[in-house]
């Protein structure tokens, strides 16, 4: 299975019958504005500015659009969140993505230089002190406001574009840069070679993140007598120039094209690897190689735990068993608690019905499931936006690893019996 050719074909899709949906919604309202309204109402859109919306729920969360309108005429348009702030697509692909941007070149680059230049990133960011006045804004004095007149924080730097001159965000005296060609190495120091094909690079959200994605050779492949599940895994580094987040190296199934699958990449990680901005933070090589378990060995040994989960059989009351070792019950628990826990178990047998109708009534069906529970359905608050923040930090920290570590070696019992 390649998640990027699902998604793309999948993405294909649901963008057109997402946009006639919406326009047709839009349309029929007598006021314009009233089913957009309505969707922020409800708790499943947010607006973040005129005319633009952030998606809270469903397999497009976090995803932004713009709405349109030019008489009568109202347009959907997706956001793909690739940095435009140099006149062209901030991207660099081996192929043709669903938003149809950015430099597309089929054969591949292996010239870091060349990769930096089609995606549109080769430039370098540098911190600056912060520097600040007293006046207030409409103070005629500004005008002639000069260097020498400004006051110097102690503490704060800001990150700056060298090309543009835009600020990306503020940080500390000891955050360290981290610049783009130093991923890059990085990334083949990781993986031994020198002659790395580079998938995808490109910026996002103004060059505030960058990232750089390359595939690891060996492809996994899950077998269950006639089902070949092949997953490709890849390996990306992920860096954020605006003191929010640190860089990150993640083995994932996702080539990174856009926002979208930048979450995916970070939110179904195989492994994954902390990079602090501080000095010599990229220096650590064997050490990242060793956690994100980049050797055949890794990839062999999973494989083959994968491919053993999929030609065991298991029984309903065996995944039934599974959720109540996942979420026991206690003795004197309350009807309310008592609901609670079989409208899960529900939930998660409706799940597996719909896995086990492509993977066979599995272990690795059973596998799926809970992950895809665990990362999309698991509650974590009321249908707010808080909500679908608390969902979104529990993907990127990895909040439910352990469990999911838990579901894996239960299973892996199974096969061993």
């Amino acid at each position: 299975m390649d998640v990027n050719a699902a998604f793309l074909a999948e993405k294909r899709d649901q963008l057109a019958r997402q946009r006639e949906a919406r326009d047709a919604a839009i349309a029929a309202e007598a006021d314009k504005a009233a089913w957009i309204e309505s969707q922020v109402a409800a708790g499943r859109m947010q607006q973040i500015g005129p005319d633009r919306y952030r998606v809270l729920t469903g397999w497009d969360a976090g995803e932004v659009f713009t709405v349109r309108r030019v008489g009568d005429q109202v347009e959907v348009v997706a956001q793909h969140g690739l940095d435009t702030s140099t006149g062209g697509v901030a991207l660099y692909t081996r192929r043709p993505e669903w938003h149809n941007v950015g430099t597309v070149i089929p054969d591949g680059l292996t010239s870091i230089e060349s990769v930096l230049r089609a995606a549109r990133i080769d430039w370098r960011a540098t911190k600056k002190r912060l520097r600040y006045t007293t006046l207030a804004d409409d103070d005629p004095a500004l005008s002639t406001l000069s260097a020498a007149d400004l006051r110097v924080s102690p503490d704060d730097y800001v990150v700056i574009r060298e090309d543009t001159g835009a600020r990306l965000g503020r940080v500390g005296g000891l955050y360290e840069v981290i610049q783009q060609r130093d991923m890059f190495r990085f990334l083949e120091d990781l993986t031994e070679s020198g002659d790395v094909v580079w998938e995808t690079a490109g910026a996002l959200r103004g060059g505030r993140k960058v990232f750089v994605t390359a595939q690891i050779p060996e492809s996994i492949i899950v077998d269950r007598g006639g089902l070949d599940d092949e997953i490709q895994l890849y390996l990306a580094v992920i860096n954020s120039h605006d003191g929010r987040s640190g860089a990150e190296a993640v083995v994932t199934p996702w080539r990174i094209a856009c926002s979208n699958t930048e979450r995916f990449a970070v939110r179904d990680a195989r492994t994954r690897w902390k990079i602090r901005h501080t000095p010599n933070a990229l220096q650590r090589v064997a050490q990242a190689r060793d956690t994100l378990g980049l050797t055949l060995k890794y990839a062999q040994q999973w494989e083959q735990e994968e491919t053993q989960l999929a030609r065991t059989d298991i029984l309903l009351d065996e995944v039934r068993g599974l959720i109540d070792e996942l979420w026991p019950l206690k003795d004197d628990a309350d009807a309310s608690a008592r609901t609670r826990h079989h409208t899960r178990a529900d939930h998660i047998m409706a799940l597996f019905e719909g896995e086990s109708q492509r993977l066979g009534r599995s272990a690795y069906a059973a596998e799926r499931t809970m992950t895809d529970f665990l990362d999309h359905y698991q509650p974590r608050g009321s249908r707010t936006m808080s909500e679908e923040v608390a969902r979104a930090t529990a993907l990127l920290e990895g909040a439910d690893d352990e469990r999911k570590s838990t579901v894996h070696r239960r299973l892996m019992r199974l096969v061993r019996a």
